[in-house]
């Protein structure tokens, strides 16, 4: 417990404002290695990339008990804070969602990702006040189990479509004001409008990016905390099984598979070599 609790602790101190934190997502054990290995302080789990890799789609659609399986099983293979991505809690309540929350936490992760989309697509979000009963729960199960857990509040307002300011500020505030300890909005990359939300919300903004997005140095100078990779790894690397078969299958060659880490380092990465 005591680990954990340090874990935990040295999870939230990394979350500087203008000094983000950079997770490259992880989706299994051999991912979550590759990424401590490369020097990240702190491996985080894409939901899309666990969900695809346990045969599963992505949209709360796993369940919670593969998601704290698949936990455990990245907490095992290194060292670092891990904090999970657990979707909209796999639970239609919020007793669920605290459940969810404990067995995570039981599993060795030291935060969650909690979202806002209503997976049984009744609407496109939940509605504010339902997901900051949802947000308290995640809170008060953390409390009660004695770990710090950084709880970051997902905000679809930029997926689902609308991408309104506005909205994203109100949801912002009332999800920290229910205990969340950081927002996270993916689809946002507008440089003033990500300024605008470091400004005002006064809790760690947590920025998705890739190919396309506004660089690191960019997202800091405007006050962000954190800067995820989320699911871009994972389909990067089924992108390369994808070429590599149908180079295989059509030309006969293997280049597609220029790059790989040998055996014997990947091997080793699981064999307690990971950091």
């Amino acid at each position: 417990m005591n680990a954990q609790r340090d874990r935990a602790l040295l999870f939230r101190s990394l979350h500087v404002p203008g000094r983000p934190l950079l997770l490259a997502n992880a989706w299994d054990a051999a991912s979550a290695a590759i990424v401590a290995a490369a020097g990240a302080p702190a491996v985080a789990t894409t939901s899309a990339g666990v969900a695809w890799s346990l045969g599963s789609p992505d949209g709360d659609r796993l369940g919670a008990t593969a998601a704290r399986d698949l936990v455990a099983r990245v907490t095992a293979a290194v060292t670092v804070p891990v904090t999970a991505d657990i979707e909209g809690g796999y639970a239609e309540d919020a007793a669920g969602v605290a459940r969810t929350v404990r067995e995570v936490l039981d599993a060795g992760a030291v935060g969650v990702n909690l979202e806002d989309a209503d997976p049984a697509r009744r609407a496109p979000l939940r509605t504010i006040e339902a997901q900051a009963v949802r947000l308290a729960a995640a809170r008060a199960a953390a409390d009660e189990a004695g770990i710090p857990m950084f709880l970051n509040a997902r905000i679809d307002t930029y997926l689902a479509g609308g991408g309104d300011l506005g909205e994203t500020l109100e949801r912002a505030l009332a999800y920290v004001e229910a205990g969340a300890d950081g927002v996270f909005v993916p689809g946002l990359l507008d440089l003033p409008a990500i300024a605008t939300l470091t400004g005002k919300v006064g809790a760690p903004l947590n920025v998705l990016t890739g190919p396309g997005a506004p660089d690191v140095a960019a997202l800091a100078g405007q006050g962000v905390a954190r800067v995820s990779l989320g699911s871009a790894v994972a389909q990067a690397a089924y992108g390369v099984a994808r070429r590599a078969a149908l180079e295989l299958y059509g030309p006969g060659t293997y280049t597609s598979l220029d790059g790989a880490i040998p055996y014997p380092e990947l091997n080793a990465l699981l064999d307690g070599g990971a950091s």
